[in-house]
Formats: structure tokens, C-alpha cells, sequence
């Protein structure tokens, strides 16, 4: 397969140059787009409002200043001459649960790439031990071999390991996590005030069948994710309310 490979950690991550020798190794052509620094929490920014720069760096290896969704559109409308078979994202260092998905550059760009009607993985791995985050590439790349006979070009795959050893995989939906918003404030040495937007220390919902769960009892999180955010169960009680003004 050609496969489309980025991330929102940047180009000098451990996780998407393991993914990228699990890939090859698999076989595939790899083109990797990446950005050329962090660019974490970004969901599916474009950058609209000035010009973007490009780089080569290595065979089928580019970085740019710009967001993950930059790198696909980039890609997709400069590089490559017809689209890949699959658009493989990350592997992420930290886990993408729940409402994180929203937020998440990551996955951002695998959601953008299935609104080009191509099939799509976004990858997270929830620990910091590089030897787990190379024994979850090696993983990632199994799981891209299992998809690849049956290409699914509506849903986004959202995948989360745990640290190895794993229990096994289960299929998930998406978590809930509430959010505090916490909003560290410090001054500068002229007196201004700035502001960090911190963590928030999230509470996870233990609820059974999520992502969230899945992974925090050690097993291997599938989630598929519709682009269609339309809630479709509130539909019916809105058009009885705003028939009765209309």
C-alpha cells in the first residue's frame, strides 16, 4: 500500500519514526508529512491566514510550519499524484480517550482524510516508555495489515494502547472525561498579566464499553468515529418546539 503517514508531535517524534520503520518493514511505500515542531491540541486547523513553507528532508520525507490537516492538504494537493490507500496518523505520545478526540491534532488529521473519502488511523499510546511506544508501532503496523483488506472510507479508526503487555482488543465508543477549566495566571517582569491554559485534571466516566475503560483495564482500544456529528435523536423534539413559533 502507499500510505500517507503524519502526526501533530512533529517530525522528530519517537512515534512517528517507529511507525514509519513498522510500516516499511511491512512492506508499504510510506510518504511521511509532518510538522516541523509540536503542534498538539490543534483538532482540524488550517492555516488560512498566511503562507505555508514545505521542506524535503529525506525520500518521501517532508516537514512544513504548518498544522497536521496542513500536511494532508499538502500532500494530497502537491505531492502525491493520486491518493494514497490509507492515511495513518501518529503514533501519539499520550493517550487520545474520549472527549480528548475533539481536541486532538492527531486525530484531527485521520478525521480530515476520511472526508477525502480515505481510509484512515489515528494512533496514541498511553505511557511514556519508549520501548512500549516501539512495541505499539510494531502493533499500529499488524493492525494497518488487518484493515487493509477490508478499507473502511466512513469512519475514522481511533486507536489506543496501553503500555505492553496487552489483555487483547476490544471495540469501543468514545468515553466522556469532565473538564475543569484551569487557567494558570503569572505576571511578566513588566507587571502584565499572562495566562497558561492548564490540564484541567480531567474526571474520566467509568462507564462500561468506552475507550476509556478499555484501556485503563490494559487492553487495546478500537473506536470508530463518524464525521456526521448531527444528533440525530434531538431532531424530531426541535422541529416540535420551533413549529409551534414558527
Amino acid at each position: 500500500m502507499r500510505i500517507l503517514l503524519t502526526n501533530d508531535d512533529g517530525y522528530l517524534s519517537a512515534g512517528i519514526s517507529y511507525l514509519r520503520t513498522s510500516l516499511r518493514e511491512k512492506g508499504h511505500s510510506v510518504l511521511v508529512v509532518a510538522p516541523d515542531k509540536e503542534r498538539s491540541a490543534v483538532s482540524k486547523a488550517l492555516t488560512l491566514h498566511r503562507p505555508l513553507r514545505m521542506k524535503k528532508i529525506g525520500e518521501d520525507f517532508y516537514i512544513t510550519d504548518g498544522t497536521p490537516n496542513d500536511c494532508i492538504y499538502l500532500a494530497l494537493g502537491v505531492i502525491e499524484k493520486k491518493y494514497p490507500d490509507l492515511v495513518v496518523s501518529g503514533i501519539n505520545h499520550g493517550a487520545n480517550l474520549g472527549d480528548d478526540v475533539i481536541y486532538s491534532g492527531t486525530v484531527g488529521a485521520a478525521i480530515l482524510a476520511t472526508h477525502f473519502r480515505i481510509p484512515s488511523m489515528a494512533f496514541s499510546f498511553a505511557g511514556a516508555d519508549l520501548d512500549g511506544l516501539h512495541t505499539a508501532a510494531e502493533k499500529a503496523a499488524d493492525l494497518v495489515e488487518a484493515l487493509s483488506s477490508h478499507p473502511l472510507r466512513d469512519v475514522t479508526l481511533n486507536i489506543n494502547f496501553p503500555p505492553p503487555p496487552w489483555r487483547g482488543i476490544r471495540i469501543t465508543k468514545m468515553g466522556s472525561k469532565k473538564y475543569r477549566p484551569e487557567i494558570i495566571i503569572r505576571e511578566d517582569p513588566r507587571g502584565e498579566k499572562y495566562y497558561w491554559i492548564g490540564i484541567g485534571s480531567p474526571v474520566a466516566s467509568p462507564e462500561e464499553d468506552t475507550d476509556i475503560k478499555a484501556v485503563s483495564e490494559g487492553y487495546i482500544s478500537i473506536t470508530p468515529i463518524h464525521s456526521d456529528m448531527t444528533s440525530y435523536e434531538h431532531m424530531e423534539k426541535l422541529r416540535s418546539l420551533f413549529h409551534e413559533i414558527s
